[in-house]
């Protein structure tokens, strides 16, 4: 749907969740949607979901592109915005975005538009406080403020897809922000992959949408899976962020490389593979120091991007590879 063309649906449940907790109906996609020709044919893939305004992440992540020894296609799933709210960040990562492929995530259509009563977008779960809900969405307003100076991006961003389909060898992949049914949907976190009662879900979604990959990210944190489905295999790869640490004590983003050739290199940290495709999560060795002088500048303590997301991009979450490490199911 292009956001450009008309008011979106209205959701009875934002009024009764509130901004940052709900989204509109026009958020919600079938999983059939995916039963299309892919609009990307390629060898490999890059997939860069969570990138949050991280100009030193976006530079390391087109450097190890690269490095590949034939052609990438990059492909940004959303959320490429967030913490660039300075000018001249935000028209950095809006133009080098620009170069590649791109679906929205719930920043870039919220954005996109005037206050929808949505806040942030995100659809955060209940185990998400209220605070952080409230601050996320004072972060959109913010974002929300600096986009009004870049008119056409803004209409670009209402204009691009919510999901997309690739083709690498033979394998179908679903490349989307959120799952497979909503770009806010969080039906591929951790949490939920390894919950037994998900699984009905998850097996439900593969078929209707006739992949053999779902690439997401929107949750922030990572999580590659693996699932044995009517003789063969279902892969999750979510790579949680671009933009900012994924683990306790390591201060690098992650990608998802989806490619007919195994990669080759000290950046892949763990991956799945199927028949004549693999699928890696990449880390991405930014520029730490330079990344924090940029955020403190205009997120400085005191602000509510400092105080939900600091501590994390100086520590990493409380959250382990182990965690995110591939497990059948």
């Amino acid at each position: 749907m292009n956001l450009a063309q008309g008011a979106r649906r209205e959701d009875p449940s934002m009024a009764r969740l509130g901004p940052g907790r709900a989204c509109p109906l026009s958020y919600r996609y079938p999983p059939a949607v995916f039963r299309r020709d892919p609009e990307i044919v390629a060898e490999t893939i890059y997939v860069i979901g969570g990138l949050y305004g991280n100009v030193e992440a976006l530079e390391c992540a087109l450097c190890l592109a690269a490095r590949e020894p034939g052609p990438v296609k990059i492909v940004f799933n959303g959320d490429f915005h967030w913490f660039d709210v300075s000018t001249g960040d935000f028209e950095r990562v809006t133009r080098e975005v620009a170069r590649h492929v791109a679906l929205r995530g719930n920043v870039e259509t919220e954005i996109a538009s005037e206050d929808t009563g949505a806040g942030c977008g995100c659809a955060y779960p209940v185990d998400v406080s209220d605070a952080e809900v409230s601050r996320s969405n004072e972060i959109l307003a913010r974002l929300r403020e600096t986009s009004r100076a870049f008119a056409p991006s803004r209409a670009q961003l209402a204009a691009l897809p919510m999901h997309l389909v690739a083709r690498v060898g033979d394998a179908r992949i679903g490349i989307v922000h959120g799952d497979a049914a909503s770009l806010a949907g969080w039906g591929f976190a951790a949490d939920r992959l390894d919950n037994p009662a998900h699984r009905r879900w998850i097996e439900s979604a593969f078929r209707d949408a006739r992949v053999d990959v779902f690439a997401s990210t929107h949750t922030c944190l990572p999580a590659f899976r693996e699932f044995a489905l009517d003789g063969g295999t279902a892969i999750v790869a979510n790579n949680g962020a671009a933009g900012m640490p994924n683990f306790q004590g390591r201060r690098r983003g992650l990608v998802t490389r989806i490619g007919r050739a195994a990669f080759d290199g000290p950046e892949r940290i763990y991956g799945l593979h199927g028949r004549g495709f693999h699928v890696d999560s990449l880390e991405l060795a930014y520029d730490h120091e330079r990344w924090v002088e940029r955020f403190l500048a205009s997120w400085p303590e005191g602000s509510p991007a400092h105080a939900s997301y600091f501590r994390r991009i100086v520590e990493g979450p409380r959250f382990m590879p182990a965690q995110a490490t591939p497990r059948a199911a």
